[in-house]
């Protein structure tokens, strides 16, 4: 088993260079970035690499419906036929932006939290963007430290800066290993808030 096996979160850019394999065993490309769909909070896919130190990029993308599982060590896919056009993916870069890297992150009660490094995304068959990577601000009290944040279900970009609820930063933590306790909560706190809306005015 892999050291980070264990932790169903990972932030993108490790997935970066991870190999693209058939359910069969053929490794047919690996990764070269990942797009993310904003407006759902999700990867929409990812851009292709050949295999090999000296492969470039592929004029061929991996859409997420074409992904069996993201893996720790693999991005699994049934067939090379998940493969589609570099375009499929990439007319994802074009809409609207979601939490991108560099982008200034800002409690809706006008406190600076600090500025996104990274997104950590889901592994397994969702795909998520659950959380970000943060060079925390002076304000939260970790100045200059890498902390997570978990996200919401639909991250709100304003113009390049990120906009969270001010209870949020009551969920960072400063190890990814902590973190998916904390998305945990999060979602827990989420759904109380959804059914205390959805019972609210009834007998």
């Amino acid at each position: 088993m892999t050291p980070h096996a264990v932790n169903p979160l990972e932030p993108a850019a490790r997935i970066t260079k991870r190999p693209v394999v058939t359910l069969g065993g053929e490794a047919v490309a690996q990764v070269k970035d990942v797009v993310l769909d904003a407006a759902n909070g999700r990867i929409a896919g990812f851009t292709l690499a050949g295999r090999g130190l000296l492969a470039g990029p592929l004029r061929k993308s991996l859409p997420w419906a074409g992904v069996h599982s993201l893996g720790a060590d693999a991005v699994m896919i049934p067939s090379a036929d998940a493969l589609e056009d570099r375009a499929a993916v990439a007319s994802w870069d074009e809409k609207a932006a979601g939490p991108v890297r560099g982008a200034g992150v800002l409690t809706d009660r006008g406190l600076r939290v600090g500025t996104v490094l990274d997104v950590v995304v889901e592994t397994g068959r969702e795909g998520r963007a659950v959380a970000i990577e943060v060079d925390s601000a002076e304000a939260l009290g970790r100045h200059q430290r890498k902390v997570f944040l978990p996200l919401g279900a639909r991250p709100a970009m304003t113009g390049d800066t990120l906009m969270v609820p001010a209870t949020d930063i009551e969920y960072v933590v400063e190890d990814i290993a902590e973190l998916p306790a904390a998305v945990g909560r999060k979602r827990l706190m989420e759904q109380g808030g959804h059914d205390a809306a959805g019972t609210e005015g009834t007998p």
